[in-house]
């Protein structure tokens, strides 16, 4: 892995504001830390926020360390603030992208713009929730936010992120779900608030609800979901915006549409990388994001040259081929660059459908029969992998029982793709509501298969994502279906491969009955975004090596249990259990006393026979202490498909020592919508 330069001597001295309180206009206070130049009062400088409710006191501290610094050593005021009702902010958050969270951001960026030692501009760099929300303030038009850096996001609340895949019921719906209900439910640090925390703390705990009903009490494209969708309306974001992700992560399809839907200024980047900034994250290389950033600042927010407007407006990594592992040190592959997108060098590679076997020429005009078990999907790993811990996708070759598998001949010279994979099937089903999966994959020669893209289509929502239309039983119909972009080369002498399932699992949960979908294989083709190669590409200078401040310190008390990532199949009852362990065991921050733990499982269990077996469990442990002060939570959330409901079963208990001050068990049913 290439490893990170540290800097510690910047052209500017830097000094931390370990917290400072900025009040919205309801009286609430948000808990901001701010690095700085010193002499940023007689010198002013450029904010650059970022903007989360994941705790800057202990959550995101150690990546925060590494990158605000280093922005602030270079002339710009770094601030991380907490949202209002996490981490050390006062109020209760009771949501994900409230139009509250956007009203708070807009009060924090006219403040910032205010301060003595900030220049008047203001940026927003942020990854995930950070970077959704980047987008969703920027198209509410602030005049002192002049551009953003948006990393691992999404302009489609909806389509593509971690609630609903092509209209089926996501897996991460419970994942997510649990794992946000334990970051909003946990106390502020007493060192920041005072005697306040337990206040503060039990305000949340009985304020706020279960975000994850809300999910599934909205499962089509409604106004729930249209809300924070910048989709709905590109031309209110105005502001240049950076969108960058890695093949490895959930989230790089809506840098394409960004890049081809935005009006003003903007640039893509894609790597190998998983769910992590690019100066750190894996599968490597990683590169110089920071110095990168600095450019796009330097450009936007200080008016300097430097270059980056003249630059591509897409540099990709295409990937060479790898044997399947659940994790990757290093990807091989190069950088490539497109002046536009869609970019005049990506083209149509249409390949037609015969038995087992993918053409150029002319397919074949029988129809075949697939109903996969609801196990189909196994081998598939995470739906967003994080580079760091081994759940990407496993060999392929153990799905093929489980789906109908066409593979090209042993190619005659290589092929490159970029985009989006598309496949357009004519299809019936045997009953009203059915999923179809379309796995896309490379086949090594000696029969290994690396997954290179996938999509996943609720055929209920074939024509639209609010008004529904089930299948008319034994009626083909046709429908096209994107699947996830990706950036690929096929080696001469290897194979791609298509399978086609009736499930994906534990990506999305099974239909609520077995559906058998007949395939026309005549009226099916598979649509690749085929690239040559490009002159541009030669003109591209190198990135420089990855750069940090310097790394916060921290000592592990207790090392956590090693990850795990288990199969079990009970040979007797049928039943089959993926899960997942993680522990992060038991560390100290020195630079604020604090002693954290905490641990996380999940457990998804179906019957390959029996899609209404299907069920999730997903529960987080976390303890946070310093001398007296000793508080722990635990939720624990269940969802089950059953064959007409959704049931979902949550439990928490939040304890201060030896008292209990909360232990709440809660059972909701919503009805199934054609999912």
């Amino acid at each position: 892995m290439d490893p990170i330069r540290v800097v510690t001597d910047f052209p500017r001295k830097v000094r931390e504001i370990e917290n400072l309180w900025i009040t919205m206009s309801d009286g609430v206070k948000l808990a901001a830390r701010v690095w700085l130049p010193e002499d940023a009062e007689d010198d002013p400088v450029p904010a650059i926020l970022e903007y989360l409710p994941y705790r800057k006191r202990d959550g995101t501290v150690e990546r925060d360390a590494l990158t605000h610094p280093y922005f602030a050593g270079h002339g710009y005021a770094g601030v991380r603030v907490d949202m209002r009702g996490s981490g050390d902010s006062e109020g209760v958050c009771k949501g994900e992208y409230l139009k509250q969270e956007q009203d708070d951001c807009l009060a924090v960026i006219e403040w910032l713009a205010g301060q003595p030692w900030c220049s008047g501009a203001v940026g927003m760099i942020g990854i995930s929730w950070g970077g959704f929300n980047g987008l969703q303030v920027a198209a509410r038009r602030p005049p002192a936010l002049k551009a953003v850096i948006s990393l691992c996001s999404t302009d489609d609340r909806y389509n593509d992120d971690v609630h609903y895949l092509g209209g089926a019921q996501m897996c991460d719906n419970l994942q997510w779900g649990t794992t946000a209900w334990a970051i909003a439910m946990t106390p502020p640090d007493p060192l920041i608030v005072g005697d306040r925390w337990r206040e503060l703390w039990e305000g949340r705990l009985n304020g706020n609800g279960i975000w994850m009903h809300d999910w599934f009490e909205h499962q089509r494209r409604d106004d729930f979901f249209k809300h924070g969708s910048i989709c709905e309306d590109y031309s209110d974001v105005e502001v240049p915006v950076y969108a960058v992700g890695g093949w490895a992560d959930g989230y790089p399809n809506a840098i394409f549409r960004l890049l081809e839907n935005l009006p003003g200024p903007r640039k893509g980047l894609i790597g190998p990388w998983g769910h992590k900034y690019p100066h750190f994250a894996a599968p490597g290389p990683r590169m110089g994001f920071l110095q990168e950033c600095l450019r796009w600042w330097d450009q936007y927010l200080k008016g300097i040259d430097t270059g980056i407007t003249e630059e591509p407006m897409l540099r990709a990594w295409i990937q060479e081929p790898a044997r399947p592992a659940s994790m990757y040190d290093q990807r091989p592959g190069k950088w490539v660059a497109e002046p536009s997108w869609p970019g005049p060098g990506v083209g149509e590679l249409s390949l037609n459908l015969a038995p087992g076997r993918l053409v150029e020429g002319d397919g074949s005009d029988d129809v075949l029969s697939i109903c996969s078990p609801s196990t189909a999907g196994l081998s598939s790993g995470t739906w967003c992998g994080y580079g760091v811990t081994p759940l990407l996708p496993v060999d392929q070759r153990m799905e093929a029982g489980n789906a109908l598998v066409f593979e090209t001949e042993p190619l005659q010279e290589a092929v490159e793709i970029l985009g989006f994979p598309e496949f357009e099937v004519t299809v019936a089903s045997d009953k009203p509501v059915a999923l179809i999966s379309a796995s896309l994959s490379l086949v090594l020669e000696d029969g290994a298969a690396s997954r290179v893209s996938y999509g996943i289509l609720n055929l209920t929502h074939r024509n639209d994502d609010l008004d529904l239309v089930p299948m008319t039983p034994g009626k083909p119909e046709t429908v096209r279906m994107k699947l996830r972009c990706c950036g690929q080369r096929f080696e001469k002498g290897q194979r791609i491969r298509l399978a086609i399932a009736t499930g994906h699992w534990p990506i999305v949960f099974p239909g609520p009955e077995n559906a058998t979908l007949s395939i026309h294989l005549g009226k099916s083709k598979l649509i690749l975004p085929a690239r040559a190669p490009q002159p541009l590409d030669q003109t591209l200078a190198e990135f420089p090596a990855p750069e940090s401040a310097q790394p916060m310190a921290q000592e592990v008390i207790k090392a956590g249990d090693p990850f795990r990532r288990d199969l079990i199949i009970d040979q007797i009852t049928g039943e089959t259990t993926y899960s997942v362990v993680s522990d992060g065991g038991t560390v100290l921050h020195p630079h604020t006393g604090m002693v954290l733990s905490a641990r996380q499982t999940e457990a998804f269990v179906v019957h390959p026979d029996d899609p209404n077996s299907a069920r999730g469990t997903c529960t987080w442990k976390k303890s946070f202490s310093r001398g007296d002060w000793n508080v722990g939570l635990s939720v624990s959330a269940t969802v089950r498909a059953l064959r007409d409901v959704w049931r979902i079963e949550t439990h928490i208990t939040a304890h201060s020592g030896d008292e209990v001050v909360l232990d709440r068990d809660e059972v909701k049913e919503f009805p199934r919508d054609l999912n």
